[in-house]
């Protein structure tokens, strides 16, 4: 059946999609080739903040004790902080700072998490705690300016409901902690903007006590964050996992759920940031490189800007070491770093987006309609998936669409781009080579040149001031469609015929 899309927008496409994107720890953007895959993501996407953990963890080395005529003192170095700042913004690209995990020097115990061991306790010392979150931040407005920091997000912790991130998932602790933090925060400038508590799926039990404590504290707080996964229990495998996934629908009702547990309480109406989702948290779970990954998350991300002011994908790079070394050519990621950006069919989702126009014209199970102010047409359409895996994804899913055009065009262009099973993935011909632990340099440049979309290009007439389009869509497809009116240039001599030299019986005079 076709869909007739109206000529009015319905609304606008929000930019909540590429708002914030997860990164590893902090100290690998200090890496060149860090630093060369978030470019290419800036160039081809432009998130507009990113998120990691272990901003004051001692791989940055912020909190610095030392002895000095028998008592003790406290240096706050913030050498790897700038660079690393300094090159997120050379980029265009903001922090959604973390604060966290816990200084070795300044942790009540030694419990710590992922291969790089961030302390997961709390503070020794709550005032030595504050006088570290103040110092971090002053420095930031000094060094980069009061009106820019406001701009950044400051989230306290991370998923503290977790006995893996928060001794005990002590929550009493947790919210003392917030209540330090958020203090210090405002003590620095009271427009800085501050929040949590980053709970992960499972918790939501927390959101209102957390908003009946800084109620009864008045605790400042300026936004609401947790985490969105639809993944289960992981079954682990030598250097990797798998899990079951639940529809992706439950992804958007997980968004969805801050602001209604949150309606009559003190924190109805704030923003609400979902700091981290995907299908896995896991970074060594393969789901997250196949084209099936792509067409699960599209309505996630085509719809999540109706629901939240931000949600994260987690992350945008596979140098990623929560469990260590990456130790196969795909790692949990938008693409791979050290060899030289191989995309994922996930990438390129995220790249149709930000060719999408801001107007939205309709909205399907299956597709997106949008037009941009040039008049542009962008459709972005998906296959549907199967999350059980007990029945295959239909090899065919069609989508027909009506779609109105310019006033006047005769015919239009349409440029479609696509990935799928057997285009745009770089997985799928990685296993064809045999899934080769270290690819030599010419079977990195097949990686490369398989990653890229097959895209193709025709002319539609254009019939009363509508296109009729008729997409095809094979296994997990994704594609997007960009259509525009034609204004023909051809000059009165021009025959396509006379290619080969032949007359075309109209010869000129």
């Amino acid at each position: 059946m076709r869909v007739v899309v109206p000529e009015q927008a319905t609304g606008r496409l929000t930019e909540a999609w590429r708002a914030c994107v997860g990164t590893g720890r902090f100290e690998l953007a200090l890496r060149r080739d860090y630093q060369d895959s978030l470019a290419l993501i800036q160039r081809e996407i432009g998130f507009r903040h990113i998120r990691g953990h272990g901003l004051l963890s001692d791989g940055v080395g912020v909190h610095r004790p030392y002895e000095y005529q028998g008592s003790r003192h406290v240096r706050h170095a913030f050498t790897y902080v700038d660079q690393v700042i300094d090159a997120y913004l050379d980029l265009g690209i903001r922090p959604f700072v973390e604060l966290g995990f816990m200084p070795a020097a300044l942790a009540s115990g030694d419990q710590t998490v992922f291969w790089w061991r961030g302390n997961v306790t709390p503070p020794g010392s709550w005032t030595e705690w504050a006088d570290l979150v103040r110092a971090t931040v002053a420095h930031l407005v000094d060094r980069y300016g009061l009106d820019e920091v406001r701009g950044w997000p400051i989230e306290v912790w991370n998923e503290p409901n977790l006995t893996n991130f928060w001794q005990g998932a002590d929550e009493a602790a947790y919210h003392r902690l917030y209540e330090v933090t958020a203090h210090a925060v405002k003590e620095v400038d009271a427009g800085l903007q501050v929040g949590g508590p980053a709970l992960s799926p499972g918790a939501d039990d927390w959101l209102p006590r957390f908003a009946d404590f800084v109620a009864a504290r008045s605790v400042p707080v300026d936004f609401v964050s947790k985490h969105a996964y639809s993944s289960g229990p992981a079954q682990h495998v030598p250097f990797g996992v798998h899990q079951t996934l639940t529809p992706a629908a439950g992804l958007l009702a997980q968004f969805a759920t801050p602001a209604a547990l949150l309606r009559d309480t003190a924190l109805a109406g704030l923003p609400v940031h979902i700091t981290e989702f995907n299908s896995s948290y896991r970074p060594d779970n393969p789901i997250h490189d196949t084209a099936f990954h792509a067409a699960y998350l599209a309505p996630v991300v085509a719809g999540g800007g109706d629901l939240v002011d931000s949600f994260s994908y987690w992350t945008f790079s596979d140098m990623f070491e929560e469990e260590g070394v990456p130790t196969t050519l795909f790692h949990g990621g938008f693409g791979l770093l050290t060899h030289r950006q191989i995309k994922k069919p996930t990438y390129h989702l995220y790249a149709f987006m930000a060719r999408l126009g801001d107007q939205v014209l309709a909205r399907g199970a299956d597709h997106l309609v949008t037009r941009d102010g040039t008049g542009r047409i962008t459709v972005l359409a998906w296959a549907p998936v199967d999350v059980t895996g007990r029945e295959p994804a239909p090899d065919r899913h069609t989508v027909q669409l009506s779609l109105p055009l310019a006033p006047g065009a005769s015919t239009a262009f349409l440029l479609r781009s696509s990935v799928s099973e057997e285009a745009g993935n770089a997985w799928r011909a990685w296993h064809e080579m045999g899934r080769p632990a270290s690819p030599h340099a010419r079977q990195l440049d097949a990686l490369r040149e398989a990653a890229e979309p097959v895209r193709r290009h025709a002319s539609l007439p254009v019939v009363a001031g509508r296109v009729a389009l008729d997409l095809h869509l094979s296994r997990h497809e994704v594609t997007l469609v960009e259509l525009t009116a034609v204004a023909d240039e051809t000059p009165p001599w021009w025959h396509d015929e006379r290619l080969l030299g032949q007359p075309t019986g109209e010869e000129p005079a």
